[in-house]
């Protein structure tokens, strides 16, 4: 009877085991021949912003590269936090992809009741790159420096737009306001070309907008560079000080840009998309596109990628904590 039982339950455990084989081969297959089919990708911000800019600089050829279409849905709005919610929800098969930036890691301390965890929800696959936020401000306005812009802001009530609220443009912001102790309005808008026009209006002061969307605008005299928030000077913009020079500590902010994928999505998916997008950014052809726009490579292992957002979430929070920011 012993020996009835144990061959009985040997037959099913083979029988269990040659149904799952397919299964397993099949999701292997999957995975190795991935992509099979359009690729979604999320840019959390609208068309035209620096993000937009640099994501679709890069997507052109990765696109190429897979030879599937990657098909660009640009959902702005709540920094960012809007577009991003909705790629935590999809599928992990690696057909639904964020572009995103430093806001990715700013959402938790302007967004306490975010419905998603930017840390343990997301992998992160390749950055982009770093790209120089600049002070920029109407030449109407009469001012050319960023200590006279400081100076005004201590005399008098002024406003700054942003690309939403928890967008890198608020936080490079808001580090320059309290590095340089002085109170402003901060006006949100729904994406950086939108702020940016509001600026060149002079209905809204200054703004910390990205090199990319900003240049063209600086180039043709209809804006003003007055700092940029890197560490040190941008190869884009090299007669312009930085926040640290005009002697503002810790004024500084570095605004990435990168691709991420939802948490679950398979590590072989990852790699392939990580070293064909690599592949493309090591390209003297893009590295030509890239130079202009002063954005600097910021070469990182999907590990690292994911240590330095976690990083960012905590002193991010910290920095809302400490200046006392407010945020609904």
């Amino acid at each position: 009877m012993t020996t009835r039982h144990t061959t009985r339950r040997h037959v099913l455990a083979l029988s269990a085991a040659a149904l799952a084989t397919p299964f397993v081969s099949k999701l292997s297959f999957a995975q190795a021949a991935w992509p099979t089919r359009t690729i979604r990708c999320m840019i959390p911000f609208s068309a035209g912003s620096s993000v937009d800019i640099v994501g679709r600089m890069v997507l052109e050829p990765l696109s190429q590269a897979l030879g599937q279409p990657v098909v660009i849905e640009n959902r702005g709005g709540a920094g960012g936090s809007i577009g991003s919610g909705m790629v935590a929800q999809a599928e992990p098969d690696g057909y639904t992809i964020l572009v995103n930036a430093a806001a990715h890691s700013a959402a938790p301390a302007a967004f306490p009741n975010i419905t998603y965890d930017p840390a343990a929800e997301f992998a992160g696959v390749v950055m982009f790159g770093t790209v120089p936020n600049v002070v920029i401000i109407s030449p109407e306005k009469g001012i050319k420096t960023l200590d006279e812009l400081v100076a005004k802001a201590k005399k008098e009530s002024l406003t700054f737009g942003s690309a939403g609220v928890g967008s890198a443009t608020h936080w490079a912001a808001e580090r320059l306001r309290v590095s340089a102790g002085f109170q402003a309005i901060h006006v949100p808008f729904r994406g950086g070309p939108e702020a940016i026009n509001e600026v060149m209006t002079g209905r809204v002061d200054f703004a910390c907008m990205g090199i990319s969307s900003a240049m063209g605008f600086i180039q043709s005299g209809k804006l003003v560079p007055l700092a940029v928030s890197t560490p040190k000077r941008s190869s884009a913009l090299p007669n312009v000080p930085t926040t640290l020079e005009a002697g503002y500590k810790d004024s500084d902010y570095s605004f990435w840009n990168g691709m991420l994928v939802p948490a679950k999505t398979p590590k072989q998916i990852i790699e392939k998309l990580r070293a064909e997008t690599q592949k493309i950014l090591d390209t003297p052809e893009m590295q030509a596109k890239f130079k202009p726009q002063g954005i600097e490579p910021m070469p990182l292992t999907p590990a690292e990628f994911d240590a330095l957002i976690r990083k960012e979430i905590k002193d991010n929070i910290e920095l809302v904590k400490a200046a006392g920011l407010k945020f609904r």
